[in-house]
């Protein structure tokens, strides 16, 4: 007997099942012919012919050039409609919210910064984010009411029993247990929040080094330090939101951390966080220290220690800044130990600036340090994803599920 309108395997799944493969592809190749669609999907051409006449009616493809450089004439070429959904996504810091909005393509159409540094303190967190998401919606020529939904990425973690940030306290206004409610209230679209760090881990995952993997670990050292545990393919967030606050962690080398959440680190942060790199280049003789904000100027050691590494005219392995990037190093492995002697995970990501800067140099050293350190032993590899990448898992997040919602087309 025939299945109902919506049952698995009736006409209306299948057709809808066929519709999201080639949107899929479409995005994943561009603007493609009917006859390419038909051979990467196993459709005749009829079939073909016909999704494609569906999504156009329902303004999810447009039809757009032709093939060149074949005799006779070209082939009419289709592509996903960009204006079909917008998402949004916002990465918190304590010092500026950085919004953008993306078409359903994953092109960004509007950017927007919005500093937050003591100036701004009083003002409610609200303003804030509605004001950071609005600039980034008036670049992108829209309407707040043309984002489907919006990711917002912070240190820390909500609790998901509470509703209450945790693992953050310096990021100022963020902690009241009436700001998730109050931010719904205010936004027209579906807010979802995640860890800064997991975002990252993301966007790694859907477009950089972790493309393909679905067991890996991704270290970040920027403003703070912490990793992102993705096992079996998904995210592990722990039962409150704190998996991966690794900053935490008691390690050798660095004096054991009591009340951590009240002073906001432990072990491995006061060992190899951002901020211990200029004493620590200090320490091992590096004279001249560059200016800025702690992770800026840990990122230019970094980048100024890796230079002097690859320098293969200087074989004076006495240079402090050479000094300075093996002795960050053994401390990164040595918090890395802990976790891949635990998770076992496939591939290991270095992210953030403090840790990116560090190119090949820095992952050599760490990888050799890890072997010595770990019984299993996970491949190391630099972050692809060096702009922004908090923002971009964001919205990577947000269009995953906007996608699913606009192109369902069984309904």
């Amino acid at each position: 007997m025939a299945g109902t309108a919506g049952t698995p395997g009736t006409p209306r799944v299948l057709r809808a099942m066929n519709d999201r493969a080639a949107l899929d592809l479409l995005l994943e190749h561009g603007p493609l012919s009917r006859t390419r669609i038909g051979k990467l999907t196993g459709l005749s051409k009829p079939t073909a012919s016909q999704l494609l006449a569906r999504l156009e009616a329902a303004g999810l493809v447009l039809a757009g050039g032709t093939t060149e450089g074949r005799p006779g004439p070209g082939a009419q070429l289709y592509e996903v409609n960009p204006a079909a959904a917008y998402a949004a996504g916002l990465d918190v810091t304590p010092d500026r919210i950085l919004a953008a909005v993306a078409d359903v393509t994953g092109r960004t159409v509007g950017r927007h910064e919005l500093p937050t540094p003591g100036r701004r303190a009083a003002i409610p967190v609200v303003q804030q984010v509605t004001d950071a998401l609005d600039g980034a919606v008036k670049a992108a020529g829209l309407a707040r009411d043309d984002v489907r939904r919006l990711v917002i990425g912070t240190p820390g973690a909500f609790d998901p029993g509470t509703g209450r940030l945790r693992y953050a306290s310096h990021l100022p206004g963020w902690h009241s247990p009436t700001l998730l409610g109050e931010l719904a209230a205010a936004l027209p679209m579906p807010v979802e929040y995640e860890n800064d760090v997991n975002l990252a881990a993301v966007a790694e995952q859907r477009l950089g080094a972790a493309r393909g993997h679905e067991d890996f670990v991704l270290l970040w050292n920027q403003e703070g330090l912490g990793a992102a545990l993705v096992l079996g393919g998904r995210l592990h967030r722990g039962w409150t939101g704190g998996a991966g606050e690794v900053g935490f962690l008691p390690v050798p080398g660095a004096p054991l951390a009591r009340k951590v959440s009240r002073t906001g680190s432990g072990g491995f942060q006061e060992l190899a966080g951002s901020q211990a790199l200029a004493g620590l280049a200090r320490e091992l003789g590096v004279t001249s220290v560059p200016s800025g904000s702690y992770y800026e100027v840990a990122a230019a050691l970094v980048a100024r220690a890796a230079r002097a590494a690859d320098d293969t005219d200087d074989d004076n392995d006495n240079d402090p800044h050479r000094r300075l990037l093996r002795t960050y190093a053994t401390r990164l492995a040595t918090g890395l130990a802990s976790l891949v002697s635990v998770l076992d995970p496939e591939l290991v990501v270095l992210s953030g600036t403090s840790l990116t800067a560090g190119g090949e140099a820095l992952r050599a050293l760490v990888q050799d340090e890890l072997e010595e350190l770990a019984a299993s032993r996970p491949r190391l590899v630099v972050g692809d994803v060096t702009e922004h990448p908090v923002l971009r898992g964001a919205l990577e997040s947000a269009l995953a599920t906007t996608r699913d919602e606009v192109f369902d087309t069984s309904r």
